[in-house]
């Protein structure tokens, strides 16, 4: 029984829907006052998203083809967690030698966060990459197109200022990473 007054008790949970990547879940609610309702969402598993960097200080961007908007979207490295990784940084460390060909030295988590928690239940975990060299082929899922191009950090940050840059994880992962960078600014001083 949920302990909060704000919390709704879940009585029965379906799935509507199930597709490689991510199904839709029905679940039948009480509201706090009572009321029974019918509530649908979109699960997923967790994902990684990496800020990687090069020894030179450039990030390693993919440029991708995402069907559901109909362009090529420039934006980070990220992917599902898969059942063999033994942890998150072995999923972040995997997603972007399979989508860039890069690994990195080192891996620093940056922060995890619930990007749409009114309609999904994802998560994301994001990762700050350094000392990225391209070390190998990618390593593509069938259903993908990417081009990995390295940007200086300056200029993707200019692109997300400017609305250039739309994907969310991209702007996320750059928002975090500033915030970041002033906060560790501002305790050395």
């Amino acid at each position: 029984m949920p302990t909060d007054p704000l919390a709704w008790e879940t009585r029965e949970r379906r799935v509507a829907y199930s597709c490689p990547g991510f199904e839709i879940v029905n679940e039948s609610v009480r509201l706090p006052d009572g009321t029974e309702a019918e509530f649908d969402y979109l699960s997923e598993p967790a994902s990684v998203c990496i800020l990687p960097f090069t020894p030179a200080g450039d990030v390693v961007c993919i440029d991708e083809w995402r069907q559901a908007v109909s362009r090529i979207n420039r934006g980070l490295p990220v992917g599902g967690i898969e059942p063999e990784d033994s942890d998150l940084e072995a999923a972040a460390r995997r997603e972007l030698a399979e989508e860039t060909g890069y690994e990195a030295e080192s891996l620093e988590p940056l922060v995890t966060v619930e990007p749409a928690n009114g309609i999904a239940d994802s998560r994301l975990h994001f990762f700050v990459a350094e000392g990225c060299r391209p070390t190998a082929e990618q390593r593509l899922d069938h259903n993908e197109s990417i081009r990995p191009t390295e940007v200086s950090l300056q200029d993707l940050t200019d692109s997300v200022a400017d609305g250039d840059i739309r994907d969310g994880r991209t702007v996320l992962a750059i928002s975090y990473y500033g915030l970041f960078d002033a906060k560790r600014d501002s305790t050395q001083k």
